[in-house]
Parts: structure tokens; sequence; C-alpha cells
């Protein structure tokens, strides 16, 4: 009797079955040495040098409004302005803490919680006229307020963090202001069984996504939420319930509510979204057997390329697979689009997973915006039957597609995983370059440069320019796998800068390091950096957006061919 193949063996079918459509995964064209990235700057929660911190930073959240950086992070908020930086070291202007009372800390002990865990970690951020939106996880009790973005002060009374903030600092959450609307994705409990999108604080009516029903979520790990068009898009990963399979499946999702959706009819869907529907995310190779990038870690902002709007997202394996990760592309439009398409249905707990035929879809479409003027012009005056079909059928049969059916980047069998990303749509000195930034588990940047197709199609080739260590275990924290958690990659354009949030501390890196090439005409164009160039004064330079100053640069080809060899003293010379 034939046994089972071995898992390692599967895999290794699986990885050659695929191995023929997968993208080329050269190396970078440099590595940046440690020693060039311990000189960046660092924050580390001071006030100036002489001061000496006592507690790990444990940063949650970070917001940058124009030149001034806020830095959420356990019991503590501060404020850091960007242009103000003392050697290798930034301090912090103004520094506001917020505690948990001794109440909120007993009862949160009491409930079985460490002593670690009761503090408050300010896990939203958010800019709202006239200051900041905050909200701490309060010692498992969250809470919100309002502070001045000027001296940190506290405005009016706390409000209650439920189903804004989660519980548990490790649970992940999402937050934004649209139309005077704060609009979250999280968890409303303290056992984290009740996953909730959820609009409160405006003039509208606050609503809810369905309670306890795996249709609407089930388990669901939130990433980012976007606004475009009438709709709050929200991109999480959760277990899929339309696989009939014995194991647990994740898959990467997309939902939409509109924003002005006022709920249901006193019979169904009262306080709770009408619009609220989802949709799978498609990043894979393609071949005789697809290979799924079904983890979501982290998402751009919408850019603008090639006439279209569009969203990258940054996407893995799960464990017990092949170690891989990928960036994917998603156009809005084609994103919305899957929405007007078929719903998806499992007629019975037994049987499979099946398109809605359309004869079977009521009138008005469910899922959609009400709009002014027309018959139904307020959600609340949708028909039962159209209401009662969305509650029962969020999810929509067709996924949505990656831009050229295929990942943008794809990276396997490598020591980290890709958690985030920042993209420059404007690089180099004619901003007309496209660099994507991606962050790892182990806290190093990768540096790719996008290279559209001569016919300005959908596909793109790229090339990777950089690789770099962002920690600094020599001024963050002891070298461990949770302080190298990259949190979040900003970027800073006016100074040319990234920022690398770390539980532990804030690094600041520059977009290029031209200077290891200042010497060697040859080396500085075959990096084929956009953000570099061999200026006049035969040193190769960061080439500033707009700048007059001469230079020459190859980032199409980087062709090196009527160079010499650099001499003895790294200097470049022509043949």
């Amino acid at each position: 009797m034939a046994t089972a193949a071995p898992p390692f063996f599967l895999l290794c079918w699986l990885l050659q079955a695929v191995s023929s459509a997968f993208p080329e995964e050269p190396g970078p064209l440099n590595y940046i040495p440690t020693e060039v990235v311990r000189r960046h700057a660092v924050f580390l929660g001071r006030p100036h040098r002489t001061w000496l911190r006592q507690e790990p930073l444990h940063i949650q959240r970070i917001l940058q409004v124009n030149r001034t950086l806020y830095i959420g992070a356990r019991d503590d908020l501060f404020r850091v302005e960007l242009d103000i930086v003392a050697g290798d070291e930034m301090f912090y202007s103004k520094k506001r803490t917020w505690e948990s009372n001794k109440n909120d800390i007993r009862i949160c002990r009491m409930k079985g919680k460490h002593e670690d865990e009761c503090r408050n970690f300010m896990k939203v951020l958010l800019r709202r006229p006239g200051g900041l939106f905050v909200c701490g996880t309060n010692a498992f009790n969250p809470l919100c307020a309002n502070y001045t973005g000027d001296t940190l002060e506290m405005v009016g009374d706390t409000v209650s963090g439920m189903a804004r903030c989660p519980y548990d600092p490790k649970h992940a959450n999402v937050a934004r202001f649209a139309e005077g609307n704060l609009f979250t994705a999280t968890v409303t409990d303290f056992l984290a069984i009740d996953a909730v999108i959820y609009r409160s604080l405006g003039d509208s009516l606050a609503l809810r996504t369905v309670k306890h029903d795996s249709k609407w979520f089930r388990e669901p790990y939130f990433v980012s939420a976007v606004e475009w068009g009438p709709h709050i898009y929200f991109f999480f990963r959760e277990i899929a319930m339309e696989f009939n399979y014995l194991e647990k499946v994740m898959v990467s999702r997309v939902a939409r509510v509109c924003k002005r959706d006022l709920g249901g009819s006193q019979r169904v869907l009262e306080k709770q979204w009408t619009s609220f529907l989802k949709a799978r995310l498609n990043c894979s190779v393609p071949g005789d057997s697809h290979f799924y990038f079904n983890l979501l870690h982290s998402t751009s902002p919408i850019i603008r390329m090639h006439g279209r709007d569009i969203i990258l997202g940054v996407f893995s394996t799960p464990s017990n697979s092949i170690p891989g990760s990928a960036v994917c592309a998603f156009d809005m439009e084609q994103l919305a689009s899957v929405f007007e398409g078929r719903f998806k249905e499992q007629k019975s707990s037994e049987s499979i997973w099946t398109p809605v035929p359309d004869d079977f879809i009521p009138k008005p479409r469910p899922g959609g915006c009400a709009v002014q003027g027309s018959k139904f012009n307020s959600s609340n005056a949708f028909p039962d039957e159209m209401l009662n079909f969305v509650k029962t059928h969020p999810l929509m049969d067709e996924a949505v597609p990656s831009l050229g059916q295929r990942p943008w980047i794809v990276r396997t069998m490598v020591r980290y995983q890709l958690n985030k990303i920042v993209v420059d749509t404007e690089a180099g000195p004619h901003r007309n370059r496209t660099v994507l930034f991606l962050g790892s588990s182990r806290g190093n940047i990768l540096k790719f440069l996008i290279m559209p197709n001569q016919d300005n199609s959908v596909t793109n080739s790229n090339i990777f320019l950089e690789e770099l260590e962002g920690y600094n275990p020599d001024k963050c924290a002891e070298d461990s796998v949770q302080n190298r958690q990259l949190l979040s990659l900003t970027l800073d354009r006016p100074s040319h800068t990234l920022l690398l949030a770390f539980p532990s501390c804030l690094v600041r890196v520059p977009l290029a390091r031209c200077q290891l090439y200042s010497r060697c005409m040859k080396n500085c164009i075959a990096a084929r950096d956009p953000y570099c160039g061999w200026t006049r004064g035969s040193t190769c330079s960061f080439l500033r957006p707009g700048t007059r100053l001469p230079f020459e640069q190859d980032v199409e080809q980087g062709n090196v061919a009527h160079l010499g060899d650099c001499d003895g003293e790294g200097g470049g010379t022509y043949n």
C-alpha cells in the first residue's frame, strides 16, 4: 500500500511544478556594509543626550504631520522635530505620559494578564482637525482621547475605546478618519472573539458588521484601509469559509462599505452595514499549478501609475509552505468591478460554495450605496429581501486579479519574510522613476527600481538595487527576533530618508548611499540608482529633485563598457 509523500517532497514537487513560471530572483546589485547602516540617526526616547532612558520604548504607531513626527508607544506619546537631528540621534521636543490607573491595572491582573500587558499601548494615532486622536489599550480596557498637536495636552474627557482600539497590544487594528467619521477595524471584546468594522464619532449613525457571523468574519487580521470614491476599502486576511478542507486555510481579502451607509431597516441590519461585501485577493504565480501567496501583510496607499489608480500589497506564504514573499499590484477599477460580479453561496453546511444565479439576486443590487434622488435614497429604505440577501451573501464569487496576472516581485527560499512596503513614485532628479522599498521580518530593507515596459503596459520589470540592514543593535536594544520586527516603514520625502520603526527605536535611513561610489564613476553608473549621478566634481552625488547640476547616470541599462576600471584609490576613469 502506497504511503503519503513526506511534506518536504510535496513542497519540492510544488516548487518544481511552478518553477518555469517563477520570475527570476537575482540578488541585489549592491549589499550595503553593516558599518554604513550603524551610522544612521536613531530615536531612543530621550530629550537630550545626557538623559538615560530606564525602560524600553515599545513603539506602537508613528504619524508624520508635515515636519513633525508623533510616536505612540507604551504609556508615552512623543513629538519629534524631523528637521532637528543632533549627530546620530533624534530627540523629542515634547512628551506626554498617559498611564493606566491603578484600578484598571488591578482588574487587568485579576483577569489573568501579565503585568507588562496591563499598560497603555497606543494603538490608534491619527491626525484630526486641531490636533491628534489617540487610543490606547489601557490595561485591557481601551480608551481614546484628543490631544493638541503642539503641547500634547489632553483636550476634553476620554471616551470609550471599545470597537475603536483592541484590548490586547498584540492584536492588529486599522483606523482612519473619512468625512468626519472614524472608521475602525478591530475586536470589541476582552477575548477577541467579536471582530468588527465600525463607524463612529461623526454626525452619521454608528454602524458595525454583523456580530458572531463567520460568513462576515472568521478570525480576521486587519492590515489597512483606504478611501476611494464613495467607499472605504479594508484589507485583511482571515480563515476562508469557502474551501471544504479539513485544515484551516488563510486567505487575503478586501472588503468595502459605503461611507454614507445609514444601516438597514428596523427588521433587518438595523445599525449594521447594508453595503458590506468582501472578495479574495489573488496574488499568485501562474502555471500548471498556481503558487499562491495567501497572507497579506501590508499595502501601499493608492498610487497613480500607468494612468491607473493602483494599490500594492506585500504577501507571503504560510509557515508550513515553501517560504516566500511577493509584491502584487491591484487596479482599483478592476477591484471595484469584482463587487459588481457574482455572489458566492453555500446552500447547506455540507455543500460546496457555488455562484448565485443572476435570477436569484434581488433588486436593487445588494451591497450598493443608496443614491440620492432614486427610489431608495437611503439604505434604511432598502427592501427586506435585499437586506436579507446581503446579510447572508457578503462574499463575492470572483477573486480580485493582480495586475499582469503575476507578482511584480517574488522572493523565495530566503531567511526573512517581507512585511512592509513604501513607494516613491517621484524618485530621481526628474521625479519620473518609481522605487519600492520593502521591509522584512529581520529588519533589513530591499530596494527595487520598477521599470515599466516600453508599451507602458500593466506588467513591469524590476531591478533589485540594494539590500541593507535597517536595525542597529548597537544603539537600539539587544539583537533579537522580537526587537527586529519592523513595525512601520515611512517615506520622508523632504529629507530624502526612510523612517523605520522598531519596538525599541526609530531609525532614519537615507534613500541612497551614493557616497559609497563617490570616487568611482564606473561603480556609480553601474549602481543604476535613480537617486545617484556622477557630477562634474568627479564624485557620485545624491541628485535632489529638479537639480540643475550636470550629471551622468544610466538607470535604464547601467552601461559602463566605455568606462575604465577604478584605480587603486577608487577613482573612475575613461578608457
